[in-house]
């Protein structure tokens, strides 16, 4: 009886250190792959497999390293977007602006809708098309979701209802791209699986 719970024991240890040190060597590809994509400059790639380095153990020295990265790269990354999205956006619909379909809901509203990016806080106007009067409808403050991201480590923002936002560029950064990914209720913030809302808008 001895003699089996003596193996049971040591096959049970061996196969918990069999596992860790598979983890461990995943983890360890893992940040390679993202230290080389931070010395190519990608940035994006990098912190998303920091990120990931950084949960299989983070309790170890190459999790605890990888955390360190991703708050800097989250930083850098955030001050590169912002930079790029300050100013004014026109909204031009819920369909690429290539699309027939974007063009044609645009024609049809009496007001453009636009959204005016500072370095703290996001202003929404209404203008007029005929008057061109400007109305301003409600002013947010810059809060960026760092609690647990859903797309972007980088690039969401939450506004003061709850709703959680993922912002992206296109290369040329005229074209600002934003998606309703997740919203804030009583019970914790819940993820938007389908049908999330999504906005173009285009620099002026």
């Amino acid at each position: 009886m001895k003699k089996i719970l003596i193996i049971t024991v040591l096959l049970t240890t061996i196969r918990f250190f069999g596992q860790n040190d598979q983890k461990i060597v995943f983890q360890k590809n893992k940040y390679d792959l993202a230290v080389n994509y931070y010395n190519k400059a990608d940035f994006v790639k990098a912190i998303d497999l920091f990120s990931l380095a950084a949960k299989i153990k983070p309790e170890n020295e190459i999790g605890k390293e990888a955390e360190k990265k991703v708050d800097t790269l989250r930083e850098l990354l955030r001050k590169e977007i912002l930079k790029q999205a300050m100013g004014t956006w026109k909204r031009v619909g819920s369909q690429p602006v290539w699309s027939s379909v974007s063009e044609n809901s645009n024609v049809q509203s009496n007001v453009d809708e636009l959204v005016e990016i500072k370095e703290n806080e996001i202003l929404f106007y209404e203008v007029d098309k005929k008057t061109q009067e400007k109305k301003l409808l409600k002013t947010e403050n810059l809060v960026y979701n760092d609690a647990n991201s859903y797309v972007s480590l980088f690039s969401e923002i939450i506004l003061s209802d709850g709703t959680v936002w993922n912002c992206s560029l296109n290369e040329k950064s005229n074209i600002l791209h934003v998606i309703n990914v997740a919203v804030k209720t009583e019970e914790g913030v819940e993820k938007i699986k389908s049908d999330n809302e999504e906005n173009y808008y285009v620099k002026i």
